[in-house]
Formats: structure tokens, C-alpha cells, sequence
């Protein structure tokens, strides 16, 4: 979980592999700043922010810009609720997840997601794979669900990145049990989708977090950089483990204390192994990833989950990526020459 401070604008961390929310409507929205300032997003305009009830969580939108630019924000983060979510009637995820093996028109930004979501999954061979839908719609961490072992192994059987296609616009399935889910990318093709936007509106100054997916646009309205926390996944929502200065890049943080639950005394954490359909087993209990889109942060912090905290220190450094991954004892590294302050040293 990550904070931009001072604010403390909390929000829960990447969810792997869960679908957005079922809900269509988005929550109470609310500028802070006057109508005052040009209709760009440039440094003239006022400081806003917008609070939505999006993705299954509270995004909140913050910029110099004007009240359209920020209508302009909000509208394109709706479209793109009602278009990928898994478990919305009606939007493109839905209807190809309803389909047999018979082509699905999608929107130009869906197909996409889809298209990048399948060339991650080939560079991880297959340890990121959005079609872990067949066997996600199972669990309900929310209800604490737990799928007989006999329904996962059916389930199983459909999910193999090589069976989707994309065609322009079209996506087609190789056997119609396949389902995809984009909660582990989504957010994070989103976030860099309303940077786009500001950048094309002038904006030179935003924190947008959705949902743990943090991306700050240049500094902030004083000059000076964002500050982000990331939670201690031992603690509670308050207590942070490391803080961080940020200008212009996206920070994801994901944690396996985000969503579970408790069945018989063994827990079930919310990130499915696309190997077993099972919540992973790992000996990470959180992990930061620093990277200059939130797309790449997004499903990577997925993924080195289920590599474990030696082989996701190497992935960093291989990418040269800055991060920061918890231990389930607790114990805090951080990959060769980022830039975390850890609290207490440790």
C-alpha cells in the first residue's frame, strides 16, 4: 500500500489477477480548488482534486488543472471501468469471457491491454497470464470462498496465454471455458493512459493513485518532489516501512496482507499461481516496484511475487529497476541504487 504524503492518500495495492469491481457507477466526485485558472491543465490552473469509487477501489486524481481537464480524467476512467471489468455485465471483458470461440469486437484500448498482456506473458513464460480468469472467478477473497480442488483443476485446463488472439479489434478464444482477467495490468495501463492525457493538456504537476498504482506527474505545485510511503505489511494502514521522493514516475506496490482470508487455519492470499490455481507460495510479503510507466510496474510486481525474493532482487537488477521487496520475516531489501529511506535504518 502506498501514501503520498503529507495527505496520506491511501489506497490498496495491485490486485493480481482479481477483476474490477461489479459496481457501474462511480462514487462521489469533488474538486478541491476554484473554477478560477484557464480550461488547459497547465501550471496556471488550480490544484484539484477528485475522488472516484472505481476498480474495486478509491482512485484519487489530483493535478493543476482545470475542472474539464478533470471531467476529462473521471469520464476516461469510467469508460475504462465499464470496459474492463470481469464481472460487469456489458463490458468487453465480460462479453469475451461469455463467448464461445467465436471473434469479440472490443474497443481499440482493450484489444490493446490484451495485445501487451499476451507479450508479458510470453517474456514470463506464462507466469503472467491474464487468461488465470477461468480459474480466478472461482475465489472470492472478499467472502472467503475456497473452489474444490476438482473445480480447479477443470478450471486449469483453460487457462494458456497461447489459446487468445488479437486481431485489431477482434479477440477470439481457443476454447470457449477460457476467460481472461486484467486486474494484475489494468490499473497500471490505466494510470499511464490519464498521465497521457494531462501531458497532451499541459499539466505539469499530478499524483494519481489508483489503488496502490501511484504515478506523480512532474513536482509538486511548490517545486518540490512527491513524497511516497510504502506501508509496512506487519502493520497497519499508518505505519510505514520506507518513504521515497518522486518526480515523474510510477511507483506499485503490491502485498500479499492486501486480500485473504482464513479457512481452517491455513491462509489464501489473492495471487494466483497460474501454474497450480492456487494463491501463490511465496516468501515475499511485499513488494515496490519504481519504473518510468505503471504498466511494467503493475504486472511485474505481480510476477516477482511468484519468482520469491532472491530471483526478484536479480529481475530488478537485470531490468535496472529500482525496488523494494519485504520478506515474510519482515526483513527489507532494496535492489542496487534505490533511492528508499527505510524507517529505522533497517
Amino acid at each position: 500500500m502506498l501514501a503520498a504524503l503529507p495527505g496520506c492518500l491511501w489506497g490498496c495495492g495491485s490486485d493480481q489477477m482479481q477483476g474490477a469491481s461489479g459496481a457501474s457507477a462511480a462514487g462521489e466526485a469533488r474538486d478541491s480548488g476554484s473554477d478560477a485558472g484557464s480550461d488547459s491543465g497547465g501550471s496556471s490552473a488550480e490544484f484539484r482534486t477528485r475522488n472516484l469509487q472505481l476498480f474495486d477501489t478509491v482512485v484519487t486524481l489530483s493535478a493543476c488543472a482545470s475542472s474539464r481537464v478533470m471531467d476529462e480524467l473521471e469520464e476516461r476512467c469510467k469508460f475504462f471501468h465499464n470496459a474492463f471489468s470481469r464481472t460487469l455485465k456489458g463490458s468487453d471483458v465480460f462479453w469475451v469471457n461469455q463467448a464461445g470461440t467465436e471473434e469479440v469486437e472490443v474497443a481499440p484500448e482493450t484489444a490493446e491491454i490484451i495485445g501487451m498482456s499476451l507479450q508479458v506473458a510470453k517474456e514470463t513464460n506464462g507466469l503472467f497470464d491474464i487468461t488465470i480468469g477461468a480459474v480466478s472467478c472461482l475465489w472470492d477473497f472478499t467472502a472467503g470462498v475456497k473452489p474444490s480442488d476438482r473445480d480447479i483443476a477443470k478450471a486449469l485446463s483453460f487457462v494458456g496465454y497461447e489459446g487468445l488472439q488479437v486481431s485489431g479489434t477482434k479477440v477470439r478464444k481457443a476454447h470457449g471455458g477460457m476467460k481472461i482477467d486484467l486486474g494484475g495490468i489494468a490499473k497500471g495501463y490505466i494510470a499511464d493512459d490519464l498521465v497521457s492525457l494531462l501531458r497532451d493538456r499541459g499539466c505539469e504537476s499530478a499524483l494519481l493513485n489508483l489503488g496502490g498504482n501511484v504515478y506523480v506527474l512532474g513536482r509538486k505545485p511548490d517545486g518540490s518532489p512527491w513524497v511516497i510511503g510504502v506501508q509496512d505489511p506487519n502493520g497497519s494502514e499508518e505505519d510505514l516501512l520506507a518513504t521515497r521522493e518522486t518526480v515523474d514516475e510510477s511507483v506499485v506496490t503490491s502485498g500479499l496482507y492486501e486480500r485473504y482470508f482464513v479457512r481452517d487455519g491455513v491462509r489464501y492470499g489473492h495471487i494466483l499461481d497460474p501454474r497450480t490455481g492456487y494463491p501463490v507460495k511465496s516468501d515475499i510479503a511485499s513488494v515496490s516496484v519504481v519504473s518510468a510507466d505503471s504498466l511494467q510496474g503493475d504486472w511485474l510486481s505481480t510476477y516477482l511475487f511468484l519468482l520469491g525474493r532472491d530471483a526478484a532482487l536479480h529481475e530488478l537488477r537485470q531490468r535496472g529497476l529500482q525496488g523494494l521487496v519485504v520478506d515474510e520475516s519482515g526483513s527489507v531489501s532494496v535492489s542496487e541504487g534505490a533511492s528508499f529511506t527505510v524507517e529505522g535504518g533497517a
